[in-house]
Parts: C-alpha cells; structure tokens; sequence
C-alpha cells in the first residue's frame, strides 16, 4: 500500500476513535478544479478499500457474492482515471476486467456463468468497451477491451429470444431460473442495445447499429417503452406474451437507453454519414423524462426506493451508472453540455455533503438530503465517486475527452468473432447445484408471476452479504 495511503488509512482510524469534531462530508468547492479531483480521489479511494483482488489469494476483479458489481467499482476507477488523469488504480482495474473475462473473452467466466443474467454479462462488456473507448491500454497478453465488449455481444446476440413476445433478451440465461428466464426487462435489453450502439460508434460498423435499432424498435413494441410519454418501465412477462408491465421507475433504465441513443445519433452524424434527427429526438425525450422523474430538485434520487428507505445495494449503484451515461452524452452531444451539467453539479454538492458518515466520510444514499444518511455500503461509495469524477468536465478539454472510436484514436484490437456461442449450453450442463448465491444486476427488478394472466408481483432477487 502506498505510504500516502497507509498515513490517510491511520487518519481516518484516529478520527472515527476520537469523536472530537464532527465530520462534515467530503469538502467540495464545485467550482475549483483541485477541489472536485480531491473529493473525487477521496470518493474513489472510499470505494476501493471494499476491494480486495489484488491481494494474495483472492480472485481479481470479484466481489464474494456480488460479481457483476465488480464491473460497476472497476469501471467508476475507470472513469476516475479518465476525467482526473490520476492512474493509482489502473492497474488494478487492467487485471481485474481481463480476469473476470473468463476463458473465451465474453465475460461469462465458469465461476459465475451458471446463474448469470443478461444483465449481469452485459455490464461488463460495457466497462470493458469504456476501456476501449478511454484508450485504455490493452493488455500485452489476453483479451482486448474491444474483443471482450464484442465476445459480450456475441452471446448475447446469439440469445435474442423469438419464442414470446417477437423477440427481445430474457433477463436471466437459463430455465431453471424460473420467471427470472421468461421476463424481458429493460436493463437487459437496454444494455444490448447500449452495447450495440456503442460498438457501432468505434468501430464504425453498421451491423452493430442494426441491432441496436431492431432491438429498440423491438422494445417499443411492449409495454416497457411509451415513445409518446417518455416512460420507460422495468419489466414485462414473456409468459403472458408481454401484454402487461411492471411499472416500477428505475433511474438506470432510462440511463441505459439515453446513453445508447446518444451513441446512435452520433454513429449517423459522424463525418460522411446522412443526419439522422430520429435519435436526437429520442435523447431529447428520454433526457426530458430523466429531469422530471430523478432529479425534480436539481438532485438525482430513485424515488422508488429513496423515500421509502428500503434501497438494497444494487438500487444504490443506478446514480452512479447514470451520472456517467449523462456525461457521455454531454461529451458525444455538447450542445446538451448546458442542460446536463448543471444537475451533475449539484447531485455533486449533495453527494459529498452525504460523505460525512462514521467519523470517516463514509457516503451516504440520498444526496438531496446532503448529509450522511447511516446507510453506510460500497455501493454508495462508487455512486459517489462517478458523481464527483465526472465533475471534472468543466476543467478538461471536452474533445479529448469524448470517446475514440477506429478513426479518432482508438487502437483497441478487433475480434468480430469474439466469444465462445456454445457458453450457454456448457454454463446450464455444468449447473446442476441449486443457486445460492450471487446479487443479481437487476437487484431492483420485480419478477412478475403469473397464473392464467397477471396476478401479482414477487420479488426475485438475490441480495448479496
């Protein structure tokens, strides 16, 4: 451990032993550009002493019953790296996202992939596409970051289910997860279709794009999207042919899509390609819609866990997801620079106000309260850590900043054949224990029994340690 380190560590020891003065949050000056990389180093730092790959014995970018959270805190050291310039984490996060790879570059590791979701899978490829689109650099041995976003894709791809409902993805892989496999939910197919887009964006190549558009168009097809208002719901059932929806609002759904929009709208209006106001006009609807649900005060918040204070760890991550997709899309689209920004600042202001918890500014959830609220987790860590990195905009050049793509600086090798497509079937033979572990990425989504139609809700989660 560095020494700087190991003196903040004794620090912060003394401080929650003595009680002599009141911690006051993570001190913040929004308009100084010292004072956001401090805070920013401070957050991310909170965040990864939950971490522990990088020691002897343990596996590297896991997290003991949360695996596809290891993507989330992997790539919030990513983009810690990437707005502050600061590389203090970056080897851990080379190591960590080729490792959980697995043997094929598809990120469905033999560890994990007998319980896995859509979603689960999914995030990971994005933070390894992050990567890429950072120019982050490749490893000399193993997978590209590029490689392991396209073996991603491809198995994802290769799961686009026709049997109910016309298509789409299935939030869990496979049929011994119950309802969780014949739910189609946002998240998942929201990621494919980020995933997609953004593929299209580096690598210039149209067939990503038409996936990321059959599966938007596939999506307004169900109750989960309403084009007309803007809103975007968390589920629908395949087994009842996706005629009704869980109407829960999660931050992250919305996040998802805007992000994957943006990147479609830059994909059609790159240099020598015909303007496509299509996706402008759904960035713009969805951003609107992002406004009015999460951020009615200036600060983001998840209503639908936030007031009732009932959030569960992953439900606390979702700010953190979706602070970064806005911040793409003010870099992909800077003419949204102005609307976006100021929303990123004050959720900035109230975050680390929240980071005055357990005499060690330890975070807290609800930034709007702007002080610690006890609900102490890493989760609430690395969603405070995104917020504040991201703060570091007004203070960059904007254009280094935006993601590269294969003729604008990105270098990351190519792989279109990526992946290995027989994971599903090797992952369900070798799954013949039940499951007991693993906190799922879609932790906030409601599984929907149902019995000759729609009855009901049930929670289907697994909430980690």
């Amino acid at each position: 451990m560095r020494a700087d380190r190991v003196h903040s560590l004794c620090a912060i020891l003394f401080s929650s032993l003595s009680f002599v003065h009141p911690a006051l949050g993570i001190d913040l000056t929004i308009d100084d550009e010292q004072s956001v990389k401090d805070a920013s180093s401070e957050a991310i730092w909170g965040a990864m002493t939950f971490y522990h790959g990088n020691e002897s014995g343990q596996i590297p970018g896991a997290l003991p019953e949360k695996w596809w959270e290891g993507s989330a805190l992997l790539l919030a050291a990513l983009n810690y790296w990437h707005f502050t310039g600061d590389d203090t984490y970056n080897e851990d996060v080379s190591v960590g996202l080729q490792w959980q790879g697995g043997d094929h570059g598809d990120y469905m590791p033999s560890n994990y992939s007998s319980y896995l979701g859509n979603d689960d899978q999914m995030f990971w490829g994005l933070s390894a596409l992050t990567a890429a689109e950072y120019g982050f650099p490749d490893r000399k041995e193993g997978f590209s970051w590029l490689s392991l976003a396209q073996g991603t894709f491809n198995t994802m791809k290769a799961r686009w289910d026709n049997e109910s409902c016309g298509g789409g993805m299935r939030w869990q892989l496979f049929v011994y997860q119950g309802s969780g496999y014949t739910l189609k939910n946002a998240i998942s197919n929201g990621g494919f279709f980020q995933l997609a887009a953004r593929l299209a964006m580096y690598t210039q190549k149209s067939e990503y794009a038409d996936w990321a558009r059959k599966t938007w168009e596939w999506c307004l097809t169900t109750p989960m999207i309403n084009n007309k208002t803007w809103t975007i719901n968390d589920s629908t059932q395949g087994s009842n042919n996706c005629a009704d929806t869980d109407h829960m609002q999660w931050s992250y759904n919305y996040g998802v899509f805007l992000a994957g929009a943006a990147y479609m709208y830059t994909f059609y209006t790159y240099p020598k390609k015909t303007n496509d106001s299509y996706w402008l006009e759904v960035v713009h609807g969805i951003l609107g819609s992002i406004f009015k649900i999460f951020f009615p005060k200036g600060i983001m918040y998840d209503p639908d866990c936030e007031i009732a204070q009932n959030c569960n760890n992953n439900e606390v991550l979702f700010k953190g997801e979706v602070v970064t997709w806005m911040a793409l899309t003010a870099l992909m689209i800077p003419d949204l620079y102005d609307e976006i920004m100021p929303k990123l600042k004050n959720s900035a202001v109230g975050a680390a106000a929240s980071c005055s918890g357990l005499g060690n500014n330890s975070c807290g959830v609800r930034w709007y309260q702007s002080k610690f609220d006890g609900h102490h987790s890493m989760e609430a860590e690395i969603s405070s850590s995104c917020v504040l990195s991201v703060n570091m905009l007004p203070f960059v050049d904007r254009d280094k900043k935006k993601p590269l793509n294969i003729h604008k600086g990105g270098n990351s090798k190519s792989d279109p054949n990526a992946g290995n497509l027989k994971d599903n079937d090797d992952a369900a033979a070798a799954a013949l224990s039940p499951i007991t572990t693993g906190d799922k990425a879609g932790a906030a989504i409601l599984t929907v029994a149902f019995i000759g139609g729609w009855l009901g809700l049930a929670a289907f989660m697994f909430i980690g340690a």
